[in-house]
């Protein structure tokens, strides 16, 4: 069975092509840069394959972009094509079932941007499931500025070397960036929110 179930992977899939374009970079050189194979990078930029969180992660440190924008441009694009004729597209009320919901085919982990794509910080809900780890590269959190803040559940969070154990209702403000791990080593689910705003270009 196709593990393409989420509407979100042609957007994905058009977002990685454009911002390997914008760099004129070949698969090789975006492999090379990701370390994601070339097959794999192939198939994502075709929509024949819904990249994992860990994937997402490795393109969106290559692309010196995190996680959240690179998913937050595709959710955007998706929107302004739901929009046509719109001019403003910046306030007003958002329904649930508007914003599209992303799954990560390999753990499960589920992503709900919360903000639209004009607004000038990203939020967005994530649903980690009981057992599921989901590690990032240093690179996928450059030039941004992030909180964590645990909505319900426990989330083991590793920032470097060091391991944070979040309840609801805690929050951390991310540094530097570190190479980090998002972890639930529960029984039951864990929900939080990841709120972005993006610091120097690259």
């Amino acid at each position: 069975m196709s593990n393409i179930v989420d509407p979100l992977v042609g957007q994905i899939a058009a977002r990685v092509r454009t911002e390997r374009e914008r760099r004129r970079w070949t698969l090789a050189q975006l492999a090379d840069a990701s370390g994601v194979s070339q097959a794999m990078i192939s198939r994502i930029e075709r929509g024949e394959s819904s990249p994992t969180a860990v994937v997402l992660g490795k393109l969106s440190a290559a692309f010196q972009l995190s996680v959240a924008s690179l998913l937050a441009l595709a959710e955007g694009a998706q929107e302004e094509e739901g929009t046509q004729g719109s001019t403003d597209g910046v306030a007003g009320v958002r329904r649930r079932g508007d914003a599209p919901e992303w799954r990560d085919p390999g753990t499960g982990y589920r992503r709900r941007q919360i903000t639209g794509p004009h607004f000038p910080a990203e939020i967005a809900e994530i649903r980690l499931p009981a057992g599921a780890r989901v590690p990032y590269p240093a690179a996928a959190f450059a030039f941004v500025r992030q909180v964590v803040w645990v909505l319900d559940g426990h989330l083991t969070f590793h920032d470097g070397d060091t391991v944070h154990e979040l309840d609801a209702g805690d929050t951390i403000e991310l540094g530097e960036p570190a190479e980090r791990v998002f972890a639930n080593t529960t029984d039951a689910e864990c929900r939080y929110a990841v709120v972005l705003t993006r610091g120097a270009q690259p």
